[in-house]
């Protein structure tokens, strides 16, 4: 298999077995294809993106005593992890001049992606809330079609939505702590520990590819569209250590924990 053809079966596929199969551990990419756009990624049809505010919103955490919304927050998480993982493939097909090693990094990241959704969406089933018995939304999707770039991706993507995961996963842990849903409360803290390797991913390409004549927070802010902005990666649980840990320096995380966490 290729990575290419690994990309599209992500990306395309309308069956989900398909779009949630681990690759085989090697994947040859001598063959990347042309560069492919695509609208709207393949879902089976229970899947398909709703319309605007018609999906349910996340759950208050004052909620999360009664088993169906605590499902809920796991089946709305599951398509936040499949969203990434299909933004992913688009920008493996979007930009197959890529370094060989990105590519290749980011097949890695994928399977993470992969199992965080199986993740979400088994402890979702063992609460009530099968996956696709809910409407979803596409919000991560629709700000990937705005990538013109690598480093759009990096800032918008690592950075951004799973930088603000770094802050997310703790929180989401404590209020599944509260309620005594220890399984809930392991699977965030795994997905957290995951994501700092995520976030390193994405500030050690951003430091590569950047302008060299531009800080990493410049670009870093650069190449983020509207509505993305540093505040978006900023949650309510500011996790400075998790930062540092996935290589952001000392003053990137400073600039960010200087922010409100925009909601």
């Amino acid at each position: 298999m290729t990575i290419r053809e690994f990309a599209e079966a992500v990306l395309l596929s309308e069956d989900l077995d398909t779009k949630l199969a681990s690759p085989p551990t090697k994947l040859s990419d001598d063959e990347p294809g042309g560069a492919l756009r695509v609208q709207e990624p393949g879902r089976p049809q229970n899947l398909k993106f709703a319309e605007r505010r018609a999906a349910p919103a996340m759950p208050k955490p004052g909620s999360f005593g009664d088993p169906f919304r605590r499902g809920l927050a796991h089946h709305i998480m599951a398509n936040h992890e499949l969203q990434a993982l299909e933004v992913m493939a688009l920008v493996l097909v979007t930009f197959p001049d890529a370094p060989k090693d990105f590519r290749s990094g980011l097949v890695d990241i994928m399977r993470d992606e992969q199992r965080h959704t199986r993740m979400h969406m088994q402890r979702a089933d063992d609460l009530g809330v099968p996956f696709g018995t809910q409407k979803v939304n596409c919000y991560i999707w629709k700000k990937s079609l705005d990538f013109s770039c690598v480093l759009d991706y990096l800032a918008g993507l690592p950075l951004t939505f799973e930088g603000r995961n770094l802050d997310h996963t703790c929180e989401f842990a404590e209020y599944f702590d509260n309620v005594n849903d220890p399984k809930s409360a392991a699977m965030m803290r795994v997905i957290h520990r995951d994501e700092i390797e995520h976030v390193r991913f994405g500030i050690e390409w951003l430091r590569r590819l950047k302008d060299p004549n531009q800080s990493e927070w410049d670009a870093y802010e650069s190449h983020l569209h509207w509505p993305l902005r540093p505040s978006k990666s900023v949650g309510n649980d500011f996790q400075r250590e998790a930062r540092l840990e996935a290589g952001l320096t000392a003053e990137f995380v400073d600039r960010l924990k200087s922010l409100d966490a925009d909601v």
